[in-house]
């Protein structure tokens, strides 16, 4: 199942009509979620995650019926269109923000939905990461890393945040396939041939600043890899 740009437009418009004094979750910040949701070794159900979409207080205040149905179906489309993409590769295209004024990639809500979801099983991630291997352990320290340099309380030098800042976009994606690999491996059949003394290596794509490989002459995030 694709995402359509209309129906993420769509998706975005919905999100953004939810009271704002509740803090809901931006459509970036959805994506991260869904992703940190199915990558959980843990099932989690739907009536447990869909409630912190709609914001601290898990009331979406919803005016009618209708725009509940139409809300939560479109929040539950992009799950399943997740869940189809992960099924035919364990790579993930992040939907980041992006700086209109200075066309930086905001990769920030992204992460802080992933570790939104990672929240709702602490006990669940902390035994995985005890168990996994040194590569998906180094990983999901890196994008525990990311989100404190989200949240302010990061202890790397103005330098290398920069540095990290503008490298993360291109390294979120194999960050992810690396532990959906390990959390996850019935999502993609094919994944799971890889021996498991292996790392896992999602294959390399564009950089998002890189000429797109589909020949336009744009870049890879203005063109194929817009999302």
């Amino acid at each position: 199942m694709q995402r359509s740009d209309h129906d993420l437009d769509r998706l975005d418009a919905l999100l953004s009509a939810l009271p704002a004094e509740n803090a809901p979750m931006t459509l970036s910040e959805l994506d991260g979620y869904i992703v940190g949701v199915l990558a959980c070794p843990e099932m989690i159900p739907p009536s447990e995650w869909l409630p912190e979409v709609w914001g601290e207080t898990g009331e979406a205040d919803f005016p009618d019926q209708k725009s509940a149905e139409e809300t939560v179906g479109a929040v539950m489309v992009h799950y399943n269109a997740v869940v189809q993409a992960l099924k035919t590769s364990l790579w993930v295209e992040p939907i980041y923000l992006v700086d209109p004024e200075e066309d930086d990639v905001l990769w920030e809500p992204w992460v802080d939905g992933f570790m939104h979801a990672m929240r709702l099983r602490p006990e669940t991630w902390s035994q995985f990461l005890d168990r996994a291997d040194d590569e998906t352990r180094t990983t999901m320290i890196f994008l525990m890393a990311l989100q404190d340099i989200n949240t302010g309380q990061s202890k790397f030098t103005d330098e290398e945040i920069e540095q990290i800042d503008a490298e993360a976009p291109d390294l979120i994606p194999n960050c992810v396939a690396t532990i959906l690999h390990q959390s996850r491996p019935e999502l993609s059949g094919g994944a799971v041939e890889n021996p498991p003394e292996m790392p896992f290596r999602a294959s390399s794509r564009p950089g998002r600043n890189d000429p797109c490989s589909c020949g336009s002459g744009r870049k890879y995030k203005k063109c194929c890899g817009w999302h």
